[in-house]
């Protein structure tokens, strides 16, 4: 993936959208030694080899094509961002109106705060933009923008630490059995709820806004976003066993501070 931190020749992404012993050693002494420190030796390379083995494994770059006589709405999104790439603007927009909402919903969920989540959507979609000529197809195009949302909203919440704007308590589970909470969907907002359900919605917003940072994110992708364990873990950079386990955690989590609702 393209380091997201530097330019590219393009000045702006235009697009409308809000929401040591010295002692003798005895020679079979030296022999023993020298196994026990061979096996010793093999089984802390074995070691790293798993925990590598155990990291998401990037895939073969895929080539980016762009067909200019297919119209944006059939293009896939690695076309869309080769569209881009060549300058078409309608490619651009076209992805900012696939991944507008998604996106902005996401970020809402980690901060707490549309009109910062609306800011820092569209900061995704700027870097998106100024990084289109470095963008690789290493992993779909959903799991890039998400971690760049991600990353963005991890510092948003990391800066707002260091300020003691918000301060995110800890909140520890009991042992118990893993718990699914059903979290209510944004992307659709139907203005007939009930002042139960809002509170209910409200309610969950907040819960998830206490969760530590490691925690909420994983949450949010899978039970909110739906999104697979697998493209977690792409989004993360973690294995899928850490993947599952923060998700349980944060469930947990969310168990007890909603057990009122639930």
């Amino acid at each position: 993936m393209s380091d997201l931190s530097g330019t590219s020749p393009r000045t702006s992404a235009k697009s409308d959208f809000r929401p040591s012993d010295t002692k003798q050693v005895h020679p079979e002494t030296m022999t023993t030694l020298s196994l026990s420190a061979d096996l010793d030796h093999a089984a802390h390379n074995q070691a790293i080899e798993t925990a590598v083995d155990a990291r998401p494994q990037a895939r073969e770059v895929e080539p980016l094509i762009y067909d200019s006589s297919l119209p944006v709405a059939k293009m896939d999104d690695h076309m869309l961002i080769a569209g881009t790439r060549e300058g078409d603007e309608a490619a651009f927009q076209e992805l900012v109106n696939r991944y507008r909402n998604p996106i902005t919903n996401f970020v809402y969920r980690m901060l707490n705060d549309y009109d910062r989540a609306v800011d820092l959507a569209q900061e995704t979609f700027v870097r998106v933009y100024m990084n289109a000529d470095r963008y690789q197809a290493n992993y779909s195009f959903s799991t890039y923008i998400y971690r760049i949302a991600s990353n963005l909203a991890i510092s948003e919440l990391r800066q707002r630490k260091r300020r003691r704007l918000i301060p995110i308590p800890s909140f520890f589970d009991k042992e118990g059995d893993e718990v699914e909470i059903e979290l209510p969907d944004e992307r659709t907002i139907h203005p007939d709820d009930t002042m139960i359900h809002e509170e209910r919605r409200l309610a969950i917003a907040k819960a998830i806004a206490t969760l530590p940072e490691k925690y909420r994110t994983a949450v949010v992708l899978r039970d909110v976003e739906g999104r697979s364990y697998e493209e977690i873990s792409e989004v993360l950079g973690l294995s899928d066993g850490t993947v599952k386990s923060r998700i349980n955690r944060a469930r947990n989590l969310l168990k007890e501070k909603l057990r009122e609702f639930l």
